[in-house]
């Protein structure tokens, strides 16, 4: 790793002793939405990254979750921030909880950090420069066959206005998966399909500060980010991340779930 990505991952690991110093004390919680919800502890890691992260990269702009406004694609230099990726899964103690910081450039991610304070296992990519997991290199699985493939998925926080679509896929890649997972946090989903736990991950509803690290992540580990139509993944878009080989296939039974929605 060089030095630039080597100093945000060290940013990012430290803001971790704040998630890790919460975990075993009483949650405040408050609801942005039916089910989607909000801790001090994410405002305390964004507050931590944003005035952290500051001085690296002089001028630079923010979108992190729990303060950003504007979720167009950033023209200049920006931090993306997801504080605590799994809240629901913090708030219910179970460890699958990341914080992602990536840096946006020239329309594409060029730095991304996943780091998983509970497990002590922290991902980093450089554009160019290979993916790696607590500093060892990391590459995504040689898995070619969907009966091979362990797949994960995340469900929206708006589940009942896009319940078809989620029930038109889940039934077209659970029968031809090895298996299906649901992690509850997209960013580890990413990191796993980076270093080959996983072979593919799709999601719809997800935002930039979901999936910017990851993205940068999988390409970096050898793997293939699109949307779930095959096309180039812009923000607005719903998310395939595979390992590269089963990326057509799921790409395939991806579109024919939507089809049969637009059926239905």
């Amino acid at each position: 790793m060089d030095r630039e990505l080597e100093k945000l991952a060290g940013v990012v690991r430290e803001s971790g002793r704040i998630v890790r110093e919460a975990w075993d004390k009483a949650r405040r919680i408050r609801h942005k939405g039916c089910i989607d919800l909000v801790t001090e502890t994410d405002v305390a890691v964004e507050g931590f990254l944003k005035e952290t992260l500051a001085p690296l990269i002089p001028g630079a702009s923010f979108m992190a979750e729990e303060s950003a406004e504007d979720m167009r694609e950033p023209a200049t230099d920006c931090w993306i921030i997801d504080p605590v990726d799994g809240t629901t899964n913090f708030v219910h103690r179970i460890p699958q909880v990341a914080t992602s910081v990536a840096l946006w450039r020239n329309g594409r991610p060029e730095m991304g950090v996943i780091n998983l304070p509970m497990l002590d296992e922290c991902y980093c990519a450089r554009r160019g420069c290979g993916a790696f997991l607590n500093g060892r290199p990391i590459r995504v699985s040689r898995a070619a066959r969907m009966q091979d493939a362990l797949v994960a998925t995340g469900f929206p926080y708006n589940v009942p206005d896009n319940l078809e679509t989620v029930l038109g896929w889940l039934r077209q890649v659970l029968p031809a998966a090895q298996g299906v997972r649901r992690i509850g946090a997209a960013a580890v989903d990413l990191a796993y399909v980076a270093c080959g736990r996983l072979d593919a991950f799709y999601e719809l509803g997800l935002k930039p500060w979901d999936f910017a690290a990851g993205w940068l992540l999988v390409e970096e580990a050898g793997g293939m980010v699109s949307d779930t139509d095959g096309a180039p993944l812009t923000f607005e878009r719903p998310l395939l991340a595979s390992n590269g080989l089963v990326h057509a296939d799921m790409v395939r039974l991806l579109r024919i779930g939507a089809a049969v929605c637009m059926d239905v």
